[in-house]
């Protein structure tokens, strides 16, 4: 339990972190005259963002979970939290992110979980907060094995996860020419 907690605070200051930069964009982008935030579009992003971290902060996620499971049964070793358990608790998940991602849009029924991610009409900041909730059960902690079997402790990645999450945000914006990759995934 101690493991959702450290995930739902971090999650819980980070939300304001969000709306700060999505704030931020909307004001880049009127000044910029390429304003494309949606007020309304906007709102709804943020509420769906809202609804999915009250989701994560009640503990309704089974992720957290199912990697405490994996690593209490399956670690090959054991290893203390170190600087070199960070980077591969990040690599994991960015790992474990990417091929998820790449299943969401790959097979219609991850699609359909996902399909709400898409359905703005623009891309900003904002829409990186647009999740479904439906996601309870994911698949992505099955991409976490190769952490859990070098015995990577869940409150490692309880703590990475939302980091990596705010890694993950700046996706989503149209200001920011390139970020080392040459195309982006529809």
């Amino acid at each position: 339990m101690l493991v959702m907690e450290t995930y739902g605070k971090i999650l819980l200051i980070a939300m304001p972190a969000f709306l700060a930069l999505v704030l931020f964009e909307k004001w880049y982008a009127w000044r910029k005259g390429k304003d494309n935030v949606r007020t309304a579009d906007m709102i709804s992003s943020l509420l769906s963002g809202v609804t999915n971290v009250t989701k994560d902060v009640l503990g309704l996620s089974v992720v957290v979970y199912g990697y405490g499971w994996m690593v209490h049964h399956l670690a090959l070793c054991h290893v203390k939290a170190g600087w070199l358990t960070y980077m591969i608790a990040f690599l994991a998940l960015d790992f474990s992110g990417y091929v998820v991602h790449r299943i969401q849009h790959t097979y219609n029924f991850f699609w359909n979980g996902h399909l709400v991610h898409h359905s703005s009409e623009e891309f900003n900041l904002a829409c990186a907060l647009r999740q479904s909730i439906s996601g309870i059960v994911k698949i992505f902690a099955v991409f976490l094995l190769p952490a859990a079997l070098l015995g990577v402790p869940e409150k490692v990645i309880a703590i990475v996860a939302p980091l990596h999450l705010f890694a993950q945000f700046w996706y989503h914006t149209v200001h920011i020419n390139k970020m080392g990759c040459s195309k982006k995934l529809s």
